[in-house]
């Protein structure tokens, strides 16, 4: 077999040659792109993200800790005035805004604290985030956390101004009533030395300063029971109160002012109905709503009681109802009667012996039992003041009858004359109108 060699020619030659380029061509390509990827990936990496920012890494051991259980809103920030750690409650007051700080002042104040290291302490008032509203009252405080970063605590100071200018005020107030009463008497006492051998004159100064005097034991007492409202807890002592006594014990208060003016105290019995709270405060409270409604009511007129139940989400609820056929009260006033010392007529208030204080005493002891008052009032037409509290459930009792259940005439309460009164229908605790008088229709308990 004839076996002959026959060498490469040139053609195979360059194609070898051609493949041979290309393979290093891509493997080249290809090693280029490997250190490409891992570079851009050590690049990615290094690179700061939003959550990196916020991440306790860059800070010192111990510091994120310490911060989280601050009641002040705490931000760090870096050399480049970027936010590194903030707490919620700084986003809630907006100090902090897409990262950074959105308070001027307080960028100035970090700024000139990492030049100098010194710490820094301002009062600033910011605007709120709704732009409605008093602004917010705040202070903050800037110091040096290690070499980099910088501290900035702020405190809200907001509801501390609220609460100290309430106090000035209610100082202010009550010298200036104390005031008013001691002079009186001072002169009254001069006025009797004076008139010694006038004892016209004596009996009438006396007379005075009786009233007087009798005013001023009221406002001292007043302030003695508003600030025991504000400082106890009633419910420490809490027990179970039938509203019924509680209309008692206000009828009985008043029955004397009421039988001077001929005013007719008109009720609504309510046995099965009781409230969770403590017996004493529930009785000024409730009484003090009845006193304004004496004090305030025109004479031979009636002064209406009533108390029902109530149903809502979280329980039944007792509101207790008082009104009156008097002068009613502006819608002005009616927005600031509970404020301490306000009044709507201050002379009628003086005629009157009122302090001021009564239905300071009445909302601060409704919202310490977990109820509140409201006021329903129209100018010639009379007020309705209603005391909301919760019932004492488990405190009623067990043979107590159902609402929709009828009452039969021979169940009604007497009048007080030897009249049954009708189911639901207000009936008289005191000495009738007499006959002689213009006779006026019971007041609703309810506007």
């Amino acid at each position: 077999m004839d076996q002959s060699f026959h060498p490469p020619s040139l053609d195979d030659m360059d194609v070898n040659a051609a493949i041979a380029a290309a393979s290093a061509i891509g493997g080249v390509c290809t090693g280029a792109a490997a250190v490409l990827a891992f570079r851009w990936s050590e690049r990615e990496q290094a690179r700061p993200t939003r959550t990196s920012l916020h991440t306790e890494a860059v800070l010192p051991p111990g510091v994120d800790t310490v911060l989280s259980v601050l009641r002040s809103s705490a931000v760090v920030l870096d050399e480049g005035d970027t936010v590194v750690k903030a707490s919620s409650a700084a986003y809630a007051l907006g100090l902090v805004r897409g990262g950074r700080l959105a308070v001027d002042r307080m960028l100035q104040m970090a700024r000139e604290t990492r030049r100098d290291g010194e710490i820094r302490q301002v009062e600033l008032d910011l605007p709120r985030r709704s732009g409605r509203g008093e602004p917010l009252a705040v202070s903050a405080r800037v110091a040096p956390l290690g070499s980099r970063l910088v501290l900035l605590l702020v405190e809200d100071l907001t509801e501390a101004r609220r609460i100290e200018a309430v106090r000035r005020d209610f100082v202010a107030n009550v010298s200036h009533e104390l005031k008013t009463p001691v002079g009186a008497l001072s002169l009254l006492s001069e006025a009797v030395m004076d008139a010694a051998d006038d004892p016209e004159a004596v009996n009438r100064f006396a007379g005075r300063m009786q009233v007087e005097a009798t005013r001023l034991t009221s406002l001292v007492q007043e302030i003695i029971d508003l600030s025991r409202v504000q400082n106890d807890d009633p419910l420490e002592d809490a027990e179970p109160v039938a509203v019924d006594d509680l209309v008692a014990e206000a009828i009985d208060r008043c029955r004397h002012p009421a039988n001077t003016k001929q005013i007719t105290m008109a009720t609504v019995g309510a046995p099965d109905l009781y409230v969770w709270g403590h017996r004493g405060q529930l009785a000024a409270a409730l009484g003090n709503l009845v006193e304004n409604a004496v004090n305030y009511s025109p004479a031979r007129t009636r002064v209406g009681i009533a108390g029902r139940r109530v149903p809502a989400p979280g329980g039944d609820l007792i509101e207790i109802s008082v009104t009156d056929q008097g002068m009613g009260i502006s819608q002005a006033d009616r927005e600031r009667i509970f404020e301490r010392f306000y009044r709507v007529d201050p002379a009628r208030s003086r005629a009157t012996g009122g302090t001021g204080l009564g239905l300071s005493i009445v909302k601060h002891v409704a919202a310490s039992h977990g109820g509140e008052v409201t006021v329903w009032s129209a100018e010639g037409q009379g007020s309705t003041f209603t005391l909301r509290l919760p019932e004492a459930g488990s405190a009623r009792p067990s043979d107590r009858r159902d609402d929709a259940a009828g009452t039969s005439d021979a169940d009604a309460p007497d009048d007080g004359a030897g009249h049954r009164v009708p189911p639901g229908e207000p009936y008289a605790t005191t000495t009738p109108t007499p006959t002689h008088a213009t006779p006026h229709p019971a007041p609703e308990v309810l506007p």
